[in-house]
């Protein structure tokens, strides 16, 4: 039985304007290539194993299956790019169909995407983003035989992964009710219009929840996790609602962008149950998910709840260790 192993490369992650105003780090269509290049060598472990690829409209999916070598069978998931955030949705949702495992090239937005779309397909997150609270940094090629064993059999998808959160908010606003699901986080900015997307000011943020919270985290779950540590595969989440740091009972020091630490004044910072409510109450705000400014609201309200029922993510170094306990990696 073939393996089958799809990749995800995100041509747009790790490039918006927090390289200007941050000290985010840049990954580049080469670096991403490679990296993918090293993903198909990582599965290439397995005897027979195919590669399945979301194409895109940058042309590196193409070099990727064209690169190769003949241990592994490479090709394109027949889908047609159109550029958008909407082709990871999609092909997310094919591979749910025909996929064994998933490797995501992206940030947590482009996993957010797959997250929400690919059901019960194991995610291996390998972190070319920007904001990376999701995805870790882990060889492409390691992250490949990660996937592979999972896909193969060699190492239980259930024994090896687990059940990652989102954060949901419900929107009642002026004229309709609309969600906005995030991977991490959903927060509530103190602006007007999503404008470029990326969070810039810290000092606009009015709160949020996060479902996993870390003081090492980026955003409003690093915030969130200097008081409350929330593991990803926990049940229910952490909310925060931020004031002005000279009225605030508390301040803490959180990474808010990469480059950036700020100082923010906290007036409520709370566990929370899965599917209990956070509220916030805005005449005009806009709702951000993992970081990038969604949607604009006008008297609304908005309730934020952490729930249980995000992707199934692989501990890479456990699938690794347990395919190894099994003797796949030893001919004898």
């Amino acid at each position: 039985m073939t393996a089958r192993v799809g990749l995800v490369v995100n041509p747009a992650a790790g490039r918006d304007i927090r390289r200007l105003t941050g000290g985010a780090s840049v990954s580049n269509n080469y670096a991403k290539r490679r990296t993918a290049e090293c993903v198909l060598a990582g599965v290439g472990v397995v005897d027979d194993a195919e590669v399945v690829v979301m194409p895109d409209t940058s042309g590196i999916a193409d070099q990727v299956v064209a690169s190769a070598s003949d241990d592994v069978e490479a090709g394109l998931l027949g889908i047609e790019p159109t550029g958008g955030p909407r082709d990871t949705r999609l092909a997310a949702a094919r591979f749910r169909e025909v996929a064994d495992a998933v490797v995501v090239l992206g940030g947590d937005g482009t996993n957010r995407d797959v997250g929400t779309n690919v059901g019960d397909v194991p995610v291996v997150s390998v972190s070319t983003g920007t904001n990376n609270v999701v995805p870790t940094a882990v060889d492409g090629t390691v992250a490949g035989m990660a996937a592979a064993v999972v896909a193969d059999g060699a190492a239980d998808a259930d024994a090896v992964s687990y059940r990652h959160g989102t954060a949901v908010a419900q929107v009642d606003g002026r004229t309709k009710r609309e969600t906005v699901t995030g991977l991490a986080t959903v927060g509530v900015v103190d602006e007007a219009f999503v404008g470029t997307r990326a969070l810039l000011d810290a000092g606009s943020l009015l709160g949020g929840v996060a479902s996993r919270a870390a003081p090492g985290e980026i955003g409003i779950s690093g915030a969130a996790g200097t008081v409350h540590r929330v593991e990803p595969d926990d049940p229910g989440g952490v909310g925060v609602r931020f004031a002005p740091a000279e009225e605030a009972t508390r301040r803490v020091r959180a990474v808010t962008v990469p480059g950036v630490v700020s100082e923010l004044g906290v007036d409520d910072c709370r566990r929370l149950d899965a599917g209990e409510p956070f509220l916030f109450e805005v005449e005009t705000a806009v709702v951000s998910a993992d970081g990038e400014r969604e949607l604009e609201v006008r008297d609304a309200e908005i309730a934020i709840r952490a729930v249980d029922d995000g992707p199934k993510v692989v501990d890479v170094d456990a699938a690794l260790a347990a395919a190894a306990e099994a003797g796949f990696f030893v001919e004898r």
